[in-house]
Formats: C-alpha cells, structure tokens, sequence
C-alpha cells in the first residue's frame, strides 16, 4: 500500500487531510482511492479499481486503509492508539457476536417505534460509520433479530 498526501486545509484549530492510496495486489490487481482524514475520522471520497470491486469489499476498504493513514497523518499505525488520542472521537465499547446483533436489533427498533431514522441510531449507539451500522444491522437480520427487508416471493 502506497499513501501521498493530496491537500490539507487547516481552519482553527481543525486539520482536514486528503490523501491518494494506492493498493496493489500480486495478481495485478489495484484501487486507488482518495481519502480524507479530518476531525470526523476518515472517509473515503473517491474510489478507482482494477477489477472492479464488489459491493462487500466497497463496505470494508475504510478499514483497509484506516491504520495507513493514521500512520502517514503522523498520529500512529494504531488509530485508537495513544498517537491518534484526540484526534478521533472515542467508540463506546460495543459487543461483538450474537450480543451485538441482539443490542443492534433493539436499538434499531426502538427509532423505529419513537420515529426516528434506526440506521442514525444504530449509528449514534455504536459510534460507526453508516457502513458500518448498515453491516451491522444486516447481520442482525440475518440472527433473525430484524424482520427481513425483502420478502422472498
């Protein structure tokens, strides 16, 4: 994996990062990607692949280039490490496993039944990205906590 900087814009106290990624596999295989890294963690804006990637692999490329970046930022490999304290806000400790899906489940039901958006809410509990709570709330349909969200004909 190969980072660049791209750009940055300072405003106060604030630092928004852009940054070209680069990813080459063994079998010729590449995506570029413009990321940005700023006070609301990382996002990835632009994405260029060779093949063409599947949607599974679009959910979890922040992930991929998560700790690089951080690295190349200067804020260390680790991005909930000691180098990045303060500069990402802080997840709450999430449950992983059948828990967490249950947890997912009720949180997303409990919007619905006052509401509001469930995706936000899952994202508001968890403190994920909107992939990420989208994944999660996928996996709690398929524990069979969530009604699905297509009826099979």
């Amino acid at each position: 994996m190969s980072v660049w900087p791209a750009g940055e814009v300072r405003e106060g106290e604030n630092v928004t990062s852009w940054f070209t990624v680069r990813l080459a596999f063994a079998d010729g295989a590449r995506v570029d990607a413009l990321a940005v890294v700023g006070a609301a963690g990382l996002s990835v804006e632009d994405v260029r692949a060779q093949p063409a990637l599947c949607l599974d692999d679009l959910v979890v490329l922040a992930d991929w280039l998560e700790a690089p970046l951080h690295e190349a930022c200067g804020l260390g490999a680790d991005p909930g490490g000691d180098g990045a304290a303060g500069s990402r806000r802080a997840r709450p400790p999430w449950p992983g496993g059948v828990e967490g899906r249950w947890q997912v489940a009720q949180e997303y039901r409990a919007a619905q039944r006052e509401g509001a958006d469930p995706v936000l809410a899952v994202m508001d509990a968890t403190g994920h990205s909107r992939r990420t709570s989208l994944r999660l709330i996928s996996g709690a349909r398929d524990a069979g906590f969530l009604t699905p969200r297509h009826m099979k004909r």
